[in-house]
């Protein structure tokens, strides 16, 4: 089969590698039909995490048909069409249980082997997938592919990192970073009624998706420190969600942020200090919260409250690629070419 290998900083390959197969009993295989490239990828490639294997299949968002299972798995079917977290869950320990899926204790990151120890990712024509059971979630009828991939990880963080934030009705919160998780936390946020959202990124083609989203758009954090609080009579912002990942966007919402209000740090940080001081959150009297979306857990919560076989998100999907071409894919989705939000890998 092909699976897109990860060969060291700044460098992946298409390779045919072997079929993977069932390992243990609550394993399925799935046939991936369409795979995505998600920010977090990036940070291996660009050597800003350390530690992947090289020949690691990449990846951990696909959907696809499961085509074998294990023999105790009881809720997944062959031939059902599925979408899947980025990391497995049991579905029966008590962070599962508690809704905190993406800290369940028998769980695997998609994508990431370290010393040959883990989980090859979804970048792949097949994809073992332990735990099938608790990872799984057959796509319900009339939802699209577009919406089925990005329900695995995009559009579940958003949505998480809107609740991190604390987003409710009549406040001013801000986004930094509108990628696809940040432009569907802007969809969240206005869901849940947000009066208003300041967005900053630094390139055009996103704070253009940002403002017919609604947002108030900067393109800089000094220009946002200097007039973003001319929207709250000079207190700042209610919360902040910070989804970039590097200290420079963790301090804008440091500083962005009203005293009493809340940092909502989705973004995966490879540092091991914080860009401000323990006495500067006191200052502010700051609520800090952050972690990985419990993307299981949020994968019923959206199928349940929101109406996502009406929702149209083939606007968020801007590059598509044959997986033969994933080298090109990855360097027009890490250098934001040609005004790419999300590039997918197609294997049909």
């Amino acid at each position: 089969m092909l699976g897109v290998c990860f060969e060291g900083v700044g460098q992946v390959r298409v390779r045919d590698i072997a079929d993977p197969v069932i390992e243990s009993p609550s394993d399925a295989i799935v046939k991936v039909s369409v795979a995505g490239l998600c920010g977090s990828d990036l940070h291996p490639f660009f050597g800003r995490e350390k530690g992947l294997d090289h020949g690691t299949v990449m990846g951990h968002e696909f959907i696809g048909e499961v085509i074998a299972i294990g023999a105790d798995v009881e809720q997944t079917t062959v031939g059902t069409r599925v979408c899947s977290p980025f990391t497995t869950n049991c579905g029966h320990c008590y962070y599962c249980n508690a809704g905190l899926t993406s800290r369940c204790v028998n769980g695997q990151l998609f994508g990431w082997r370290e010393n040959g120890e883990g989980l090859h990712g979804g970048q792949s024509t097949l994809v073992r997938v332990p735990h099938a059971d608790g990872t799984l979630m057959e796509i319900p009828d009339g939802v699209s592919d577009e919406a089925a991939l990005l329900l695995g990880d995009n559009l579940s963080t958003g949505r998480f990192a809107a609740d991190m934030a604390g987003v409710s009705e009549a406040g001013t919160f801000g986004v930094i970073g509108c990628g696809t998780v940040g432009l569907l936390a802007i969809t969240a946020a206005k869901q849940l009624g947000a009066k208003q959202i300041i967005a900053v990124d630094p390139c055009r083609s996103r704070l253009e998706l940002a403002e017919s989203l609604g947002a108030v758009t900067y393109a800089s954090g000094e220009q946002a420190r200097t007039e973003s609080k001319s929207h709250t009579n000079q207190r700042g912002l209610d919360g902040v969600m910070e989804l970039v990942g590097l200290p420079e966007a963790q301090r804008l919402s440091y500083d962005l942020v009203r005293p009493g209000g809340t940092l909502s740090v989705i973004g995966c940080h490879c540092t091991p200090n914080f860009s401000f001081s323990p006495t500067d959150a006191y200052d502010k009297n700051l609520t800090y919260r952050t972690g990985r979306c419990p993307a299981r857990h949020y994968m019923d919560l959206l199928t349940r409250t929101t109406k996502i076989r009406d929702m149209d998100l083939s606007w968020c999907v801007t590059h598509h690629f044959p997986v033969t071409d994933a080298v090109e894919a990855y360097r027009i989705f890490s250098n934001r070419e040609d005004g790419c939000i999300k590039a997918v890998l197609h294997f049909d």
